[in-house]
């Protein structure tokens, strides 16, 4: 369906990384686990290494899940920007190339407790 403004509407996008004080967004989903049925959004220094963001920030959320337990993070499967990624988990979030409101996923075949499909 077509609207029809009375007047030029402009939008002012409230979430630009200028907005956030030198932090940026990171979402991180996992995929095949219904517990966390969207992606955890997380606002972090670029600075930070993707392991303190993995240890310190995504973990404790994902405690919920029954598979945590098993999670073997050398195994796990990225997908960045849809593609096949491999983390740096030493490297700061900008030396990644993750930047502000990036979205990665993280596939883990063979823990599947909560959904059926692998």
């Amino acid at each position: 369906m077509t609207v029809v403004a009375r007047k030029e509407y402009v939008a002012v996008p409230r979430d630009r990384v200028e907005n956030f004080n030198g932090k940026q967004l990171v979402f991180i989903s996992w995929d095949h686990h219904l517990l966390l049925s969207a992606p955890i959004m997380f606002c972090l220094l670029p600075q930070a290494t993707f392991g303190e963001l993995i240890e310190s920030h995504l973990l404790p959320l994902l405690q919920a899940d029954p598979d945590t337990a098993a999670l073997d993070w050398s195994k796990v499967e990225w997908l960045k920007e849809g593609q096949p990624w491999v983390p740096d988990f030493e490297a700061s979030l900008a030396a990644n190339g993750i930047g502000h409101k990036e979205q990665l996923r993280m596939h883990t075949p063979g823990l599947n407790t909560v959904c059926a499909v692998n």
